[in-house]
C-alpha cells in the first residue's frame, strides 16, 4: 500500500494493480516535489505516469 506521507522531496513511489471495472493493469503513481507539493496520478504504465508528471511541471 502506498503512503505518500513517507515521501521525501524528489522521491517517487508507484504500485501496479488490476482494475476489475476496466479489466486492465494500471499504475498508481506519487511524486513529491522539492517544494513539498505532492503529484499523484493513475496511468497505464509507469512511463505514462512520469510523462504526466513532467507535463504537469511545465504548467
Amino acid at each position: 500500500m502506498l503512503n505518500p506521507k513517507n515521501l521525501k522531496p524528489g522521491q517517487e513511489q508507484y504500485e501496479e494493480y488490476y482494475c476489475a471495472p476496466v479489466k486492465k493493469n494500471l499504475v498508481q503513481y506519487d511524486f513529491r516535489y522539492q517544494n513539498g507539493n505532492l503529484f499523484s496520478c493513475v496511468g497505464k504504465t509507469l512511463d505514462e505516469c512520469r510523462k504526466k508528471r513532467d507535463n504537469f511541471q511545465k504548467i
